[in-house]
């Protein structure tokens, strides 16, 4: 559980988004696209669950990329190589269903980029066509362009304000794709809102869609029910009937209420770790 290597992806005033590698062999034997670990940084601190977004066995190392949001991923963003975790428990969650569908089209808002990123290796590998659309507020904020570009036929990347690519949201290309052409499947992670707008989208024209959803999660393991979405009027848990769901039973506005529950205590614990009392 070793910070093997650290690289700030992003540093701007808006945002700070982080790549780190840990030494996990255990992890890094059975990790399949899609998983996640749950992370403590510190003894007493919160469990967070991040995506794997690479595995090397012969290694032993996994990579996670994460944004600083809340207090847990700014002391996880603090740590230096050499650096060790109180604790990882992983890869938790079902493995997204990867098998020859045809046209694939995955869909990453923000740090969903990292995220769609061994989906697209593993759904290239598998000899489908692989598009991907990325979507960023600003041209500051792009990441693993290139990287998502190694994997995929096709990469869109779009900004909010069109600083870089083309100027709009990841629905306007995805529509203007799906106007164009037939596909079999979409794929999406991001915001709750971009993953809702895509679901909509994807409705009119037919086509099932997969998103995965990072409900709240404080235990991982099936046993707290923090993480419990609606899935076609069913409960559900993010950690062990997910985190991949069918989109179009998924209760949006459930997701996005659940999902603020804490907000005014994140905010408080940011704020006491920024003055150095945390």
């Amino acid at each position: 559980m070793r910070v093997v290597s650290k690289k700030v992806l992003v540093g701007s005033p808006a945002a700070r988004i982080v790549r780190i590698s840990l030494f996990a062999p255990e992890i890094s034997k059975t990790a399949k696209a899609g998983q996640f670990v749950v992370v403590m940084a510190e003894e007493k601190g919160e469990r967070v669950p991040l995506t794997i977004v690479d595995a090397d066995a012969k290694a032993g190392e996994i990579t996670l990329i994460f944004q600083e949001a809340g207090l847990t991923t700014r002391i996880l963003g603090s740590l230096s190589p050499g650096d060790n975790l109180h604790a990882l428990l992983g890869p938790l969650g079902h493995a997204t269903q990867i098998k020859k569908y045809g046209k694939v089209i995955l869909v990453g808002g923000g740090v969903g980029a990292a995220e769609i990123m061994p989906v697209a290796r593993a759904m290239k590998d598998e000899g489908n066509h692989v598009t991907s659309i990325l979507g960023f507020r600003n041209k500051e904020l792009v990441i693993l362009e290139e990287e998502l570009r190694n994997s995929s036929d096709k990469v869109y990347v779009l900004t909010d304000d069109g600083s870089y690519g083309d100027k709009g949201f990841t629905v306007d290309r995805l529509k203007k794709l799906l106007d164009e052409g037939k596909y079999d499947l979409i794929y999406a992670v991001g915001p709750v809102p971009m993953m809702k707008n895509v679901s909509l989208l994807s409705r009119e024209y037919d086509i099932r869609t997969i998103v995965s959803l990072n409900a709240l999660m404080v235990d991982g393991t099936g046993m707290c029910g923090c993480c419990r979405v609606s899935v076609f009027g069913r409960v559900k848990f993010s950690c062990v009937d997910g985190p991949d769901f069918d989109a179009a039973g998924v209760d949006w506005e459930e997701l996005e209420n659940r999902n603020k529950v804490y907000n005014p205590q994140e905010k408080h614990a940011c704020k006491l770790f920024r003055e150095g009392k945390g």
